[in-house]
């Protein structure tokens, strides 16, 4: 049990030094804002040396409204950590221990150490105090594939919502065990994190077509809004799959030189299929509710209207889009399942002798959690696969040496279509008209953050909004 010095004075405190390090850091959501932190949580790991304190942070920003609960792993260190200074939040003056150097604690090995000891050991964490009275744990959870210790670690660079790390592990014998690469959840919200459940359930399955699922971490804490007990993952590890590239690469790098793509397009969606029969065996489907068919009609009449007020010609288009809307309301759907949800060439791994394998599916890290774990048709990942292709083309188009990709993209949707149709049957006409509804649904939301994030990239949903709306009129 960590030894924790309860009497003792710290300045500056743990909150205020998170607060002047939070707005920095690029998960931060409340960016323009200074973080009002209160804490809703935490609990600490021992380190068998007895040296390094590691604690982890469970704090609500009621800076935003709602209020945003981050996590926050710290470790305290009694000298500098050698190679650690772009971890270091600052030190602190500990009443008891002195200066403290205090540092992120995912770049910390000795936090990363007992993080993986404590997923792969199915493990308790040490008890901490969270705000209003309630005693949290964290607690590990492991599919029993890997054994092990952590020899080294490296955190992954560019990432926006959660840190990961890389963890070279040393099987029990003594020798080279298999990479992991754990996935630390910055933002918190109460239920299960669809990453988790998802590839968990792959796993299980006995997919290839997922990295496999090791291990997760899960916590308590209390709700910033009225103390109620919250609980959710924390931490999820997973093979670490190296030296690979991603689909969207390798499909830009087909694009520019004109390759025919076909047969790795087929192949991707042969594998689509693969997982969502594997999802639909594993967590079972769901009967269509009015609800979920009116739930599409808001998303697309206020996608539509979004992208209006930004490029007010788009209002040509209402028409066709509101035969769109008819259709979703019209056609029969088939039965709901959990999906991806934030399915493109960019979640996908070209991996030698093994070919396409899917990650991150956690879904659109911007919807709630409530909605990103709904049931939802396996059409909402074909159309995001679809308009991926687009943007393919529309990228290689856009480069210094312009390159027309319009049928090598036509040819790939062609080919995607084709190898998904080879496993989950041939669609019929309800079947292609909801795919197409949801294209059109992704490119208007795509409309909206080109012209508010990237203008120069706009003609490329543009072009898709037009070619989608003319097929409908001209069908």
């Amino acid at each position: 049990m960590a030894i924790v010095h309860k009497d003792a004075t710290i300045v500056p405190t743990k909150t205020e030094m998170v607060t002047d390090w939070m707005p920095h850091q690029r998960w931060y959501h409340g960016k323009g804002h200074v973080p009002q932190l209160r804490r809703v949580g935490g609990f600490r790991f021992e380190d068998p040396e007895g040296e390094v304190g590691c604690e982890t942070l469970l704090l609500a920003d009621e800076a935003v409204s709602p209020a945003v609960v981050y996590q926050v792993p710290l470790t305290y260190r009694p000298a500098p950590l050698e190679g650690g200074e772009h971890a270091l939040l600052g030190t602190m003056e500990h009443s008891v221990l002195g200066t403290r150097w205090v540092y992120d604690g995912p770049h910390d090995p000795v936090y990363v150490s007992e993080l993986m000891a404590t997923i792969l050991g199915a493990g308790v964490s040490d008890v901490a105090q969270a705000s209003v009275g309630n005693n949290a744990v964290a607690t590990g959870s492991s599919t029993g594939r890997v054994h092990g210790s952590v020899s080294s670690a490296a955190v992954l660079t560019g990432e926006q919502s959660n840190t990961s790390i890389i963890c070279r592990m040393t099987a029990p014998g003594g020798g080279p065990a298999e990479p992991v690469i754990v996935k630390v959840f910055r933002t918190l919200q109460d239920g299960e994190n669809p990453d988790v459940v998802v590839q968990s359930a792959l796993t299980a399955e006995g997919s290839d077509r997922v990295p496999m699922a090791i291990g997760h971490l899960s916590g308590a804490w209390d709700s910033p809004a009225d103390g109620s007990p919250m609980e959710g993952h924390l931490a999820f590890a997973q093979e670490f799959i190296p030296g690979v590239e991603d689909a969207w690469r390798v499909a830009l790098v087909a694009a520019a030189s004109g390759s025919d793509f076909t047969a790795r397009a087929r192949d991707l969606g042969v594998v689509t299929a693969q997982i969502h029969g594997a999802l639909a065996h594993s967590l079972g489907t769901h009967e269509v509710t009015p609800e979920a068919r009116e739930a599409l009609v808001a998303s697309m009449r206020q996608r539509y209207a979004a992208a209006v007020a930004l490029v007010p010609e788009l209002a040509s288009c209402a028409p066709a889009v509101d035969r769109f809307v008819a259709s979703v309301r019209d056609v029969s759907w088939p039965p709901l399942q959990r999906i991806h949800g934030d399915y493109h060439l960019g979640q996908v791994l070209d991996v030698p002798e093994r070919g396409w394998v899917a990650l991150d599916f956690e879904g659109e890290p911007l919807r709630p959690l409530a909605e990103r774990v709904q049931p939802d048709l396996t059409a909402r990942d074909v159309a995001g696969m679809l308009r991926s292709f687009d943007y393919a083309a529309g990228s290689v188009a856009l480069a210094e040496s312009p390159v027309d990709a319009t049928t090598w993209a036509a040819a790939c949707r062609t080919a995607f279509l084709d190898g998904y149709a080879s496993v989950a049957g041939a669609p019929d006409a309800d079947a292609q008209a909801l795919t197409r509804a949801l294209e059109l649904d992704k490119a208007l939301y795509e409309v909206v953050y080109e012209a508010r994030n990237r203008p120069s990239w706009l003609p490329i949903p543009l072009g898709a909004v037009e070619r989608l709306t003319t097929e409908e009129s001209t069908s």
